[in-house]
């Protein structure tokens, strides 16, 4: 079972090759980290929007690389319902749609998440964030 659930800039972070960040991936087991079906969506949109850009292909080889060697989290009912319960506990001007959905997922699964902006989930009240960039 996963104990980490990446965020998005974490797993761009990993698909750019950042040696931080790659470092603890490789220093755990491959089924302790899990990567949310939004979190994809995301980082192959971002791939999608760098276009014609020289390394656009190489980040969309490494997305795709991570995510068939990472459980990928389908975002179903349990989650959506957790992400309702959050947003009920939330100022609602700090609504950050997915970000609140990969937060959601992860407390409902009781998964750390791994993120670069660790800050932005300050205000969740009982997640586990750890900064890994």
């Amino acid at each position: 079972m996963a104990r980490y659930l990446l965020d998005t800039n974490i797993v761009i972070a990993a698909a750019l090759g950042l040696p931080g960040v790659l470092d603890r991936l490789s220093a755990l087991e491959i089924g302790d980290v899990a990567l949310s079906a939004i979190s994809l969506a995301e980082t192959r949109a971002a791939a999608a929007a760098a276009g014609a850009a020289e390394n656009n292909g190489r980040l969309a080889e490494n997305i795709a690389l991570l995510a068939e060697n990472l459980d990928v989290l389908p975002f179903d009912r349990r989650a959506a319902e957790a992400y309702g319960a959050l947003l009920r506990k939330l100022d609602p001007k700090r609504r950050r749609t997915l970000d609140r959905m990969i937060a959601a997922q992860a407390l409902d699964l009781g998964l750390t998440l791994v993120a670069a902006n660790s800050e932005d989930f300050d205000d969740i009240p009982g997640l586990t964030v750890e900064k890994w960039a």
